[in-house]
């Protein structure tokens, strides 16, 4: 993948990406390109003295406001990696061999950076926990160090190993795993990551449709060294909405980057299924599109195209998600890195049908494995899958992984946020890409405390992001992923 260096002028012209492969093995095609024409500089005013940090001022569109280096994009191309630092002279031809111009940031921003939420380029390293380097800030769990180091390697991690199967090893899984039974007793699902373009209308679905409560929201001005926004760069935030606390509920993890509009859909995510029939009511009266696919389950989309199955039941008083869907190529090799090497018990396997649910308790959400019948795609709106740990096994979880010759996409990490719990995570994938998180649990409980303020400073941050209004001001789309 190619990058190359961006300072627009007045009325000058840059690409931006709109399609994203992403390789779990750590490299990425070229991504394709889109021509977005920027107005001229004069309708870009500076940030302001004194005003808000994170607000939205004038009609400077917010993904464009993050403090830092020069703007970037991806162009097709074998090339090595380039840096862009903020300002400077000279120009670079782009693709097509159109030149952007090398004005300094600074002469229409107001100075930092302009970069938007763009594509971060796949070959770019995973950078493990650290000290960050001097003049560069820590705050905000998803800071990234500045130089490109290598993978953290675990070196002598403890092992807990048994002699037999745990139970619910799947057949064909691999005898002495390296994870007791009490260990995997204790893990338990979170949440699931979904990226959203619309976060007005996201919000509404996920409160005035299914009923759920912002447990907590955070904003950030660059992306996730965990890749928890994606591959991009840019401002970005987070919003964890559920029917209860975290600490025993299956929640949702909203992630949206500011210069994105929307994500293709691919065949890897297949739905979500809640009992509630409050939730179909209120479908109903809002005038939401509904199928009924078998008696008293209902099929019904978030923003985006998410697929949710609506149960026309009462509410259950324990948590009433029930299950997430994932579509898999090959089923017994799926159910064999499930349940033999990330020990899930089987709950149900359905040949017939290709499909099997597993899990790690009873009162848990399940993990549905269903046959695709071919090669999962991921499309650019891949989400993720995360559970938690005690923070103990993570050394093993990733110590396995490598033995058994598995894909870590990232390895055990810090994630610090300032005023809370720093939590350890690794990113692993599964045969068909899908993407798992483990996160230390203890630290986690911390970290995920329900926030009474998390409605008010979701409220906020879409009444200060204006970027809908801008683009449509400017004539332009935002950028499709």
């Amino acid at each position: 993948t190619k990058l190359a260096r961006f300072i627009s002028a007045s009325g000058s012209s840059f690409r931006c990406p709109t399609v994203l492969k992403k390789s779990v093995c750590g490299t990425a095609p070229a991504s394709s390109a889109s021509l977005i024409s920027l107005p001229p500089a004069s309708e870009f005013p500076s940030h302001p003295a004194g005003a808000a940090p994170g607000r939205f001022q004038g009609e400077a569109h917010p993904s464009l406001r993050s403090p830092g280096a020069a703007f970037s994009y991806h162009s097709r191309g074998p090339a090595a990696l380039r840096s862009t630092a903020g300002g400077g002279g000279g120009s670079r031809r782009g693709p097509g061999g159109a030149s952007a111009g090398a004005a300094p940031a600074s002469s229409f921003f107001g100075g930092g950076r302009t970069r938007t939420g763009l594509l971060r380029s796949a070959r770019t390293p995973r950078r493990p926990a650290g000290p960050a380097p001097r003049g560069r800030s820590t705050a905000g769990p998803h800071t990234r160090p500045s130089a490109a180091i290598a993978a953290r390697d675990v070196t002598a991690p403890r092992r807990a190993r048994v002699t037999s199967p745990p139970p619910g090893r799947a057949a064909g899984g691999r005898e002495g795993s390296d994870v007791t039974a009490p260990a995997m007793a204790a893990r338990r699902a979170l949440h699931f990551v979904f990226k959203v373009g619309d976060r007005a209308r996201t919000a509404r679905f996920y409160r005035e449709l299914l009923g759920m409560k912002v447990l907590r929201h955070e904003e950030f001005e660059e992306g996730c060294k965990a890749s928890c926004n994606g591959p991009y760069d840019g401002k970005w935030s987070k919003t964890m909405v559920g029917y209860g606390p975290e600490d025993n509920h299956f929640v949702a993890e909203l992630t949206y980057n500011y210069g994105i509009g929307e994500y293709r859909l691919g065949n890897d995510f297949l739905g979500i299924t809640l009992v509630s029939s409050q939730a179909v009511s209120n479908a109903k009266k809002m005038g939401w599109p509904l199928k009924e696919v078998t008696t008293g389950v209902f099929e019904t989309e978030a923003p985006g195209g998410y697929k949710f199955y609506l149960e026309d039941k009462e509410k259950l008083k324990q948590d009433p998600v029930l299950k997430v869907t994932l579509g898999v190529s090959d089923l017994q090799k799926s159910i064999n890195y499930w349940s033999g090497l990330l020990g899930m018990k089987i709950y149900e396997k359905d040949e017939e049908k290709q499909r099997a649910l597993l899990g790690y308790a009873d009162n848990q959400c399940k993990l549905e494995l269903k046959a695709v019948g071919g090669a999962v795609d991921h499309g650019t709106a891949f989400g993720r899958i995360a559970f938690s740990c005690a923070k103990e096994e993570l050394p093993s979880i990733e110590a396995l992984m490598k033995k058994e010759n598995q894909k870590i996409l990232t390895p055990l990490v810090s994630l610090d946020t300032p005023g809370k719990a720093t939590v350890q995570v690794i990113i692993l994938a599964d045969p068909d890409g899908h993407e798992i998180c483990f996160v230390g649990d203890e630290a986690f409980r911390d970290l995920s405390k329900v926030d009474p303020n998390g409605d008010k400073l979701l409220d906020d941050a879409m009444a200060a992001d204006n970027s809908d209004k801008w683009f449509a001001a400017h004539k332009m789309k935002k950028v499709s992923a």
